[in-house]
């Protein structure tokens, strides 16, 4: 039974592809103007947020405050439920205050059932600094929020198996919207080349494995030609991507890229490898 209703999540989500496609270009404007992307929400919402924007920086090579997570109750609350803290009505002004939201950001609500104060009174203070704002919600919201966002994303998932436990379907659609919003926006940034993303940062043993992987797929080169391409880029794979495709070097690989708006497409031509 959980599986039936589960599979129904996908088509609510799709009725919402306009809204999220404005959401996408609004986060890439954000980005291309120095702004950033916030999340916030209570509970599971906020949980998702906060899970979205933390895998942005190993994924997409993205500082860690260009796409933040702020949940109500803070980091307390990602690991023990503090569930009086969505009702809290000067907190959001207080949180989102901290981190400096202002003109030129793009702040996301999340709010499952589409009436938590905690995300309503964050949306229009966002709005009162200059921020743009967007609604994620799996319920139809009440007028005051409707008001609170300029964009309304609302894939509306019907009751759950567990009636009110929104980590259901409503969580399951959350995810889906914000790896849409998150993605989208980096990959019109160009930070990935094809389905190969271009950005990452090697961190660890599997991402060195994978960022020469690219290389050598990309630049058709065997894996040694592709360590040492890599190190003359600074560890960068788009770096390593352009000093192949134009023979430069790594600082005029840079110009050509911050020339380019980061689209290794638009600086070396061509179409990336096909999808394997």
């Amino acid at each position: 039974m959980m599986n039936g209703e589960d599979r129904t999540v996908a088509d609510s989500v799709l009725t919402q592809r306009a809204s999220i496609a404005a959401a996408i270009a609004a986060a890439e404007a954000a980005f291309r103007a120095g702004g950033r992307l916030f999340y916030v929400g209570a509970g599971t919402s906020g949980r998702l947020g906060v899970l979205d924007a933390s895998e942005c920086p190993p994924t997409f090579g993205t500082p860690p405050d260009m796409v933040q997570g702020i949940i109500a109750g803070g980091a307390a609350a990602l690991t023990s439920a503090q569930e009086g803290a969505e009702d809290d009505l000067a907190q959001p002004r207080i949180d989102l205050d901290a981190r400096g939201v202002r003109n030129g950001d793009f702040v996301v609500g999340i709010a499952a059932s589409g009436t938590t104060p905690y995300v309503r009174i964050a949306l229009e203070h966002a709005r009162v600094v200059g921020a743009r704002t967007a609604l994620i919600a799996c319920s139809p919201p009440p007028p005051d929020m409707f008001a609170a966002a300029d964009i309304l994303i609302i894939a509306v998932t019907g009751p759950e198996v567990v009636t009110g436990s929104t980590r259901l379907k409503a969580g399951t659609a959350t995810k889906l919207i914000l790896n849409m919003i998150s993605t989208g926006a980096m990959i019109r940034l160009g930070k990935t080349f094809g389905n190969l993303m271009i950005d990452l940062r090697a961190t660890n043993a599997k991402l060195v494995d994978r960022s020469e992987r690219i290389v050598a797929e990309v630049c058709e080169v065997d894996r040694d030609d592709a360590r040492a391409l890599l190190e003359r880029a600074g560890g960068s794979v788009k770096v390593a991507i352009v000093m192949n495709g134009l023979g430069v070097e790594r600082e005029e690989a840079l110009r050509r890229l911050a020339a380019g708006g980061g689209v290794v497409r638009r600086v070396i031509g061509g179409d990336p490898p096909p999808v394997s």
